[in-house]
């Protein structure tokens, strides 16, 4: 008990005093989480609005697969995808994006889509159909119609942007797979903390599970309070 709140002073210690390392981690988990977070959503988005509003064969089957993704292995996708950045037999190996944040964050993307799909496509189908007709009927294009649902399901689309963001920055398998977990240059929060243990590290490995707990806490209740009072 003793060892855990030593570790514990010791990481509010880093915390506060702006130790370059912990705010190093920090500042570029939040850009890879969060770029992945934008590209998962420019292209999530489309795909919703698609499953929402259109029918056509094969639907319920694709709606099915992004809701079965939501659960993959973080560990598994990891693999995989470094088997398409690996440098010798990859697909991709010829761009040279293993062991690079830019890997992290087309993996983490990739990671987070299904969520982003799934969620935006349920806010979607719950908006009142009378509502695109009405546009429809008031001279609308089809296109100015799905925006104008895509409008009406925007709180809903917002929260699954914020648990895309979450899934993102927490996940372990992914980053540590195509990232390396190279110090200064592909290390994460989650990637660091699980280094910094093994080092025996613990009060800089506390430190970085007490801001990660933070972000992930803090960006929801924010989140919650803004549409509260948006509502």
């Amino acid at each position: 008990m003793n060892e855990i709140l030593e570790g514990l002073l010791k990481a509010f210690q880093l915390i506060l005093s702006g130790n370059p390392t912990v705010y190093d981690i920090t500042l570029r988990s939040l850009l890879v989480s969060g770029l992945a977070t934008l590209i998962a959503l420019s292209w999530g988005t489309p795909i919703a609005v698609l499953l929402g509003l259109k029918n056509f064969r094969g639907k319920f089957l694709l709606k099915g697969l992004f809701n079965t993704l939501i659960g993959i292995p973080t560990v598994a996708l990891g693999l995989i995808l470094f088997l398409f950045f690996e440098k010798e037999a990859g697909i991709v190996g010829f761009l040279h994006l293993l062991y690079t944040p830019t890997a992290i964050i087309i993996g983490e993307a990739i990671l987070v889509t299904p969520i982003m799909v799934s969620f935006a496509t349920t806010a979607i189908e719950a908006v009142d159909p009378q509502i695109m007709n009405l546009a429809k009927t008031l001279g609308a294009s089809e296109s100015q119609a799905s925006f104008t649902v895509l409008k009406e399901a925007s709180n809903s689309i917002f929260l699954a942007g914020t648990a895309c963001f979450n899934r993102a920055i927490a996940e372990l398998g992914v980053a540590l797979m195509v990232g390396g977990n190279i110090a200064g240059f592909t290390d994460v929060l989650t990637t660091a903390v699980s280094r910094e243990t093994q080092r025996g590290n613990i009060s800089i490995a506390i430190a970085l599970s007490i801001i990660l707990l933070i972000l992930v806490f803090g960006i929801t209740l924010t989140v919650n309070l803004f549409q509260r009072r948006r509502k």
